[in-house]
C-alpha cells in the first residue's frame, strides 16, 4: 500500500527490495518537483531570486532533460531527440535553464511528465531484463559503464539537490513554503 503525504507525494516503502526503494525516493523527489511548480503560469514559472538566473521552468526543462538523457540516451543507448539533438551543448551549456523562457508552463509540465513516464517504462524494462546490476547502454568518454543502481542513486541526487532550488524560488513566487 502507497502512503501518500499531504502535498500529494507518495512516500517510499519502509521495507521493500532495494529496487522498490530507489524507485520509492526517485518518485517521492519527482512529487516534490511537481508540487513546487503547481499551479504556476509562465510568469511565475520564470520568476528569479537573488542573483541567480534560475528559475522553477527552467528546473523544468533541465529535469526533462535529464531524465531523456539519463534513461533513453544513456540506459538504452537510444539517439537523443528533440529538442536536445538539436542543442550546440559546448556554445549553450545551459540551455535547457535558459530556453525555458520561451515554453508555456503547460509545455513544460506537459514534456517534464512524459520523460518521467518514458523513464519509469525504461527504468521498469531493465528491471525486468537484468536488474539493478544491468550496464548503461552507452559508456561514458573514459569507458566507464554506470548501472542501473548508480543511474538511479544519481537521480536520486540530481532531484534532491534541485528541490532545494525549487524551494526557494516558489517562496519567492507566492509565499509558498514547505519542506
Amino acid at each position: 500500500m502507497i502512503t501518500i503525504d499531504e502535498q500529494g507525494r507518495p512516500e517510499p516503502p519502509l521495507a521493500d527490495g532495494e529496487a522498490a526503494t530507489l524507485l520509492g525516493f526517485l518518485d517521492y523527489q519527482r512529487a516534490t518537483l511537481e508540487w513546487k511548480c503547481a499551479g504556476l503560469d509562465a510568469a511565475a514559472l520564470g520568476a528569479k531570486t537573488a542573483a541567480s538566473a534560475l528559475t522553477l521552468g527552467g528546473l523544468l526543462k533541465h529535469m526533462t532533460y535529464v531524465e531523456d538523457s539519463w534513461f533513453s540516451y544513456s540506459l538504452h543507448g537510444q539517439d537523443r531527440q528533440p529538442p536536445w539533438n538539436a542543442v550546440d551543448w559546448k556554445a549553450q551549456p545551459d540551455w535547457d535553464f535558459h530556453s525555458a523562457a520561451e515554453d508555456s508552463a503547460d509545455d513544460l509540465r506537459g514534456r517534464w511528465q512524459d520523460a518521467v513516464e518514458r523513464s519509469r517504462s525504461l527504468v521498469a524494462e531493465t528491471l525486468a531484463a537484468g536488474g539493478l546490476d544491468s550496464p548503461a547502454g552507452r559508456a561514458w568518454s573514459d569507458g566507464g559503464v554506470p548501472s542501473l543502481r548508480w543511474i538511479m542513486c544519481h537521480m536520486i541526487e540530481e532531484y534532491a539537490r534541485h528541490n532545494g532550488h525549487a524551494d526557494l524560488l516558489r517562496e519567492s513566487v507566492d509565499g509558498s513554503v514547505g519542506e
